[in-house]
């Protein structure tokens, strides 16, 4: 039934990709997938193979990569994706030897991937399950590891009708998970081989946070300046405060920039989740347009060039001074959260929230919306208070006032946050220290 399925998918994608670009992507890299490999994997080198399915499982699994490389050089790393979102941002890391899309898991393309290859262990992130792959890696005797997963009672694997798929739960060597409630549900389907190591992203966003930039643009917009890690933090009531929006998306930003229009004391930053121009137009019409200013404009400005990417305008003479600083590049999110009184992280209202340690790491108070009950950070930044939920702009406005009004309330709740992220860090070691290497 598995195949069966999996060969639908493959008909589905093939179709979709006429009208789709981002699964045109897709289905050209997996077709492209074993000329790679043919091309770069050395026979004679012994391959330790890390499956991300997009972004997100990329930036658990690279803790580890980068630990290996540094300290187990007589290993070359292969990393495969199986979305667009992850691949064509990271298909120049420097952390792997070999970077391809994994091809869709056919019993013919895993046993043809697996000749090639020949890994001598794997790492598959958080939720990946492709039940040939990993039958095949049982059946060589692989070494295969379940990083940073994470399970739920409604998962099909504890339902009686998925009985059968969810023998591919036995074919992993060690599992490392998130929480005791995994745990617990892998033991009741008989499976032992388990240990509790939390999620290697929070030894990602403490290291993110070691090699964070310093931003002159940001300083300059915000008037504060770095000290070392830290930025100069005045009194709360002799500066404008700062709030920070990072991977947002429409219904969130339709919500703050309300607030914030009737509260002119705030700056505001805001790194979307998408960066295309009618999205970025958008923006642009929530607020007083003569406020807003783009990153890459003043960017171009200060080099010189004479004619910048963006045509948001300028700052009126009467009003020099903008309110928003719209940031239109990636790579820059993890270091502007540094610059932030209050951190919003976006996706609640929609797909999911978005990375919430990146922002909690700074020791800032993070909102977000309510589609968070999948999201094992945000259930615990809740209850230790340095993560609030919010489901409206009412809700949105009552706890912006509070943290207002409380300046002690503020850093409290910042000073929870940061408390979180270090205390949640370490997983990276112990899986380390319990694989053979």
């Amino acid at each position: 039934m598995y195949n069966l399925v999996i060969y639908a998918y493959q008909l589905g994608v093939m179709v979709a990709s006429l009208f789709n670009e981002k699964v045109r992507k897709m289905w050209r890299g997996e077709r492209a997938a074993f000329d790679v490999l043919r091309q770069q994997v050395d026979p004679q080198a012994r391959y330790v193979w890390f499956h991300a399915a997009s972004l997100g499982e990329f930036e658990q699994g690279r803790p580890i990569m980068e630990r290996l490389h540094s300290e187990h050089p007589e290993y070359k790393i292969l990393l495969t994706f199986f979305s667009p979102s992850g691949y064509e941002v990271r298909k120049n890391y420097e952390g792997a030897d070999i970077i391809c899309y994994l091809p869709l898991d056919t019993t013919t393309n895993a046993r043809r991937f697996l000749r090639l290859v020949r890994p001598c262990m794997a790492f598959f992130i958080k939720y990946e399950f492709w039940y040939n792959y990993l039958h095949i890696l049982k059946h060589r005797g692989i070494p295969t590891y379940s990083v940073s997963s994470i399970f739920r009672p409604g998962q099909v694997f504890f339902r009686w009708y998925g009985r059968q798929y969810g023998r591919v739960l036995k074919c992993f060597t060690h599992f490392f998970v998130q929480n005791e409630v995994s745990r617990e549900l892998l033991a009741g389907i008989g499976i032992q081989n388990v240990t509790i190591t939390g999620d290697t992203r929070f030894d990602r966003v403490l290291q993110i946070k070691e090699m964070a930039k310093v931003l002159p643009i940001v300083e300059e917009f915000i008037g504060r300046e770095c000290e070392g890690m830290e930025v100069r933090r005045y009194e709360i009531s002799s500066r404008p405060k700062v709030f920070v929006a990072g991977s947002s998306w429409p219904p969130d930003e339709e919500m703050f920039l309300r607030y914030f229009n009737e509260h002119p004391d705030w700056k505001l930053i805001i790194a979307p989740h998408v960066i295309g121009e009618d999205h970025l137009q958008q923006i642009v019409s929530l607020c007083k347009p003569e406020e807003v200013v783009r990153y890459t404009s003043i960017q171009s400005e200060r080099e010189g060039n004479l004619a910048p990417r963006s045509p948001l305008p300028t700052p009126r003479e009467d009003n020099p001074s903008p309110r928003v600083l719209i940031i239109d590049c990636f790579g820059l999110l993890s270091s502007i959260y540094r610059y932030a009184d209050v951190a919003y992280v976006g996706g609640g209202f929609g797909v999911g929230i978005h990375n919430l340690p990146e922002a909690a790491v700074w020791g800032v108070p993070v909102f977000f919306g309510p589609n968070n009950a999948r999201f094992q950070e945000a259930q615990d930044l809740k209850a230790n208070e340095g993560g609030i939920e919010i489901t409206s702009f009412d809700d949105f406005a009552r706890h912006m006032d509070q943290l207002t009004a409380d300046t002690h309330r503020l850093q409290e709740r910042g000073k929870r946050a940061a408390e979180y992220v270090a205390d949640k860090a370490g997983a990276t070691e112990t899986i380390l220290r319990s694989v053979d290497l």
